[in-house]
């Protein structure tokens, strides 16, 4: 168990985790978590011990240069760090992971137990899959959770996922187990350009995020680099027939399925965030 020292009392705070591999196509998902910890300035607060959980041999450790001349190794392991939400007092944990190559629930009861002492009563999880999505479109999020209350509170799809789930969905049980509110965040990265990084989807997923915390979170570059990803793609789906007519088709399907009024919404919902984000107000 890791020993938390000299940490104040957090006020009302929520974790966000994300964790690398099989949970995170595109790197979207930990995307969202170094972008955040950059933005909202967090501070290191605590790492699990790597020997417990990862096959180095599997997961291999990398050698850095630090200033240019010294080497340090660098272990694979799931690290904290706290911050404050903007606009507020209150606390959010950053955990950023590699998925673990063992003992998964002691991996994540280790993480529970952490955000038991620190108080933390919210969990937002994030992962990203490939899909048959079209990059040209917007990037779907699937918003989830196990608890009924937050479910109907915050208009969630109730989780019916049944299959092979990675460390995320472990976590997400463990965290249901222990009493704390629980939101898992998917979005859907295009298989066909699975290679990181994937913009887009982080920028995705980041709007979620600052939906369900009713915070504001400076994005940076990263809608130019969602715009020039999408731009790149373009390209390269240009100089291949066979790929250009597959996303012809993609987007046939996804236009086909998704109903004008549920444009609408979207368009809507796009609308209020923007005001509300930027200090607008409400739109009515």
């Amino acid at each position: 168990m890791v020993e938390l020292d000299d940490v104040p009392e957090l006020v009302e705070p929520v974790v966000i985790a994300a964790f690398e591999g099989w949970n995170d196509a595109g790197e979207a998902a930990s995307g969202v978590i170094q972008h955040l910890e950059e933005s909202w300035g967090a501070t290191p607060l605590a790492a699990l011990d790597p020997d417990d959980y990862y096959d180095f041999q599997v997961t291999r450790p990398t050698v850095e240069l630090v200033d240019g001349k010294t080497r340090r190794i660098s272990w694979p392991t799931t690290r904290m760090s706290l911050a404050k939400l903007p606009g507020s007092d209150r606390d959010v944990v950053l955990i950023h992971g590699i998925e673990p190559n063992m003992r998964w629930r002691s991996f994540c009861q280790d993480i529970v137990g952490i955000m038991l002492e620190l108080g933390v009563e919210t969990a937002v999880l994030l992962g990203a899959l490939l899909a048959d999505a079209p990059h040209t479109r917007p990037v779907p999020v699937t918003a989830a959770s196990s608890d009924t209350g937050l479910t109907s509170r915050l208009q969630l799809e109730p989780a019916r996922y049944e299959g092979p789930t990675g460390v995320l969905g472990v976590l997400q049980d463990a965290f249901a187990t222990a009493g704390l509110e629980t939101v898992s965040l998917w979005a859907a990265v295009p298989h066909y350009v699975a290679q990181p990084p994937s913009p887009k989807a982080t920028l995705a997923l980041l709007r979620w995020v600052e939906d369900l915390l009713d915070v504001s979170v400076p994005m940076g570059d990263l809608p130019e680099q969602a715009r020039a990803w999408e731009r790149g793609v373009n390209e390269l789906a240009e100089q291949d027939t066979e790929v250009a007519e597959y996303v012809r088709a993609l987007e046939e399907q996804k236009d086909a399925t998704e109903l004008p009024e549920a444009s609408g919404d979207a368009i809507a919902r796009e609308f209020e965030r923007y005001l509300r984000r930027r200090g607008g107000g409400d739109p009515g």
